[in-house]
């Protein structure tokens, strides 16, 4: 089994796949697709390295070719009102952690708003865009980049599979895996199981109900993780009181 010829046992979700040896980043290549009606309910683009794969807040992400999990993957959920669309991110979240859980040791956890960390250090990360049609979602591209088999990084907090286990990891094994579990997590929240996912997010949220330092409005605070609320704001106790924080708001610090 090659990146160019996966082997999915999936209804939709990368029935429709598109590899590419290099890319600038998974998530243009899907909005080019999407903006030609060539983008079908769950296509996936895989590419084997990217240039200028983005993160939160703009951030690059640090790649080797041909070591990684670099794709996007475009869904129709038009079921979810806009006012909730932190529940695909939920669902999203959960799945790439099933991953981590199934090939890593314990310790990992999903770390607010869209990365996947292992103890203390990034594993992956997600990036959702959404195109929302008067109350519902019109469409979304949801961008994955998960460490695999690159062993040497830029930054000492990144770590992989290989890193974290010592050993290689067939690369396209991991994403037929990743992609099965986010159709399952996707039906599952498309049944109406956001509730159920949610609690189960809030459970394997990295530092929730724990003190720890933040940045808050470029100062130090000890805070707790309270939850995470419907549009996806991190609720944090700070000085004995309840504050919601956007993606942009507060830093966590080590």
């Amino acid at each position: 089994m090659s990146l160019q010829n996966l082997s999915l046992n999936t209804l939709f979700v990368g029935q429709q796949l598109l590899f590419l040896p290099e890319c600038a980043s998974t998530n243009t290549v899907a909005h080019e697709l999407v903006n030609k009606n060539n983008a079908t309910d769950g296509s996936v683009i895989v590419a084997g390295a990217q240039t200028t794969g983005r993160g939160q807040r703009g951030n690059t992400w640090d790649v080797e070719p041909d070591k990684n999990i670099t794709l996007s993957v475009f869904l129709k959920p038009t079921f979810l009102e806009a006012s909730r669309q932190f529940a695909l991110n939920i669902a999203v979240s959960l799945a790439a952690l099933d991953l981590l859980k199934a090939n890593l040791p314990e310790g990992c956890k999903l770390k607010w708003p869209n990365d996947l960390y292992h103890q203390d250090r990034k594993v992956g990360g997600i990036l959702i865009e959404n195109a929302i049609s008067g109350r519902f979602l019109q469409h979304s591209i949801v961008g994955l980049g998960i460490n695999i088999n690159q062993v040497s990084f830029q930054h000492e907090r990144a770590a992989s599979f290989a890193l974290l286990t010592g050993k290689e990891f067939h690369l396209a094994s991991m994403v037929a895996q990743l992609l099965e579990n986010i159709e399952r997590r996707y039906l599952a929240l498309r049944a109406g199981g956001h509730d159920q996912q949610k609690q189960e997010y809030l459970q394997q949220l990295y530092r929730y109900q724990e003190w720890h330092p933040f940045e808050v409005e470029g100062q130090r605070v000890m805070g707790q993780i309270a939850g995470v609320d419907a549009v996806g704001r991190l609720a944090v106790i700070v000085e004995q009181k309840l504050q919601f924080f956007q993606f942009q708001e507060i830093k966590y610090l080590f």
